[in-house]
């Protein structure tokens, strides 16, 4: 089966194009502001290297978020349309589920930056999920932890806040593919982002304050 990931949840483009158990191609980018401009030209490049036409794909496997609002519309903007207009099947997981894949015994906690204190994350062990995903205080995601009693790492794309245990995210595209692939396919109208947050602009509307 050859699929196609593709994640834009951060400043970062994370795409690979897979057939069976080998990655045939694959780019880890930061594109920063140029997401939007750049993400259909490398992706293009991916099928180029891959010696594949998008019309090859069996099935897109897309990163839904949380992460950053913009990215997260670009790239599944981007798998949606390629999806319905190929009648190609697509899947999408969320980008710590992502980020969980790491051979690792220890408890997996992957993390993002959701300012103000919070970040998103999750908690999983052996591949099971422990702690959904969730917007979650930083203090109260360490008190978790440390109540585990086990041994754990974190996971993001930058140490920001001096943890303790942490890895930087280099994302195994393949093991990555290889774990999710067989999710049930969805209707690409369906896909839809996965924020775990409203915006800030909705959030003021809804005069919530998280300072408190």
């Amino acid at each position: 089966m050859k699929v196609l990931y593709i994640d834009t949840s951060s400043s970062y483009l994370y795409a690979g194009i897979s057939d069976n158990d080998v990655l045939l191609s694959s780019i880890k980018k930061n594109l920063g502001s140029d997401m939007s401009k750049y993400t259909i030209m490398e992706i293009s490049n991916l099928f180029k290297n891959a010696k594949l036409e998008p019309s090859d794909i069996d099935k897109i496997m897309v990163v839904k978020g949380p992460g950053s609002y913009t990215g997260i519309r670009i790239g599944m903007t981007f798998a949606k349309i390629m999806a319905w207009s190929l009648k190609k099947d697509i899947v999408s997981i969320t980008s710590l589920d992502a980020m969980s894949v790491l051979d690792s015994k220890k408890l997996i906690i992957p993390l993002i930056d959701a300012r103000r204190g919070f970040v998103y994350a999750g908690i999983y062990e052996n591949g099971i999920v422990i702690m959904e995903n969730q917007y979650i205080k930083l203090v109260d995601l360490k008190e978790k932890v440390s109540k585990s009693n086990k041994d754990y790492v974190y996971v993001g794309i930058q140490n920001k806040f001096e943890l303790e245990n942490f890895t930087e995210y280099a994302p195994d595209i393949l093991n990555i593919i290889k774990k999710y692939e067989y999710l049930e396919s969805e209707n690409p109208h369906a896909v839809l982002p996965e924020y775990l947050k409203l915006t800030e602009a909705e959030e003021n509307l809804q005069g919530i304050n998280h300072d408190n």
